[in-house]
């Protein structure tokens, strides 16, 4: 289960992400949202999007970074499109897969 300061380092993340690009779903999955982290542990996201640029993918990284630094937490960030996950290659990774089943969206 995600911790409450995880949950709000995600919220964090998603209203500066909302700043910059039309967000469709942000979803935190691994350790962090089963629950199981170690203190080392990174807050992993998934974030969805319509569209994405090499710039833009740059932009989310570091905003990342800032909101991670800022809170004491790595933030790993995964971003795809709609299309990417839905008809794409990434429909079929396992990781997606675990994603569905235990992710928490925010």
């Amino acid at each position: 289960m995600l911790s409450i300061a995880d949950r709000k380092i995600a919220q964090r993340f998603k209203q500066r992400l909302q700043q910059v690009v039309p967000l469709l779903t942000l979803w935190v999955y691994g350790s962090r949202a089963r629950g199981d982290a170690t203190p080392e542990s990174d807050l992993d996201v998934l974030i969805e999007l319509e569209s994405i640029t090499p710039a833009l993918r740059q932009h989310i990284r570091e905003l990342a970074w800032e909101v991670g630094f800022d809170q004491g937490r790595v933030i790993s960030t995964l971003v795809a499109t709609r299309e990417q996950l839905e008809h794409g290659p990434l429909q079929a990774d396992p990781l997606i897969g675990n994603l569905r089943r235990e992710g928490v969206r925010i």
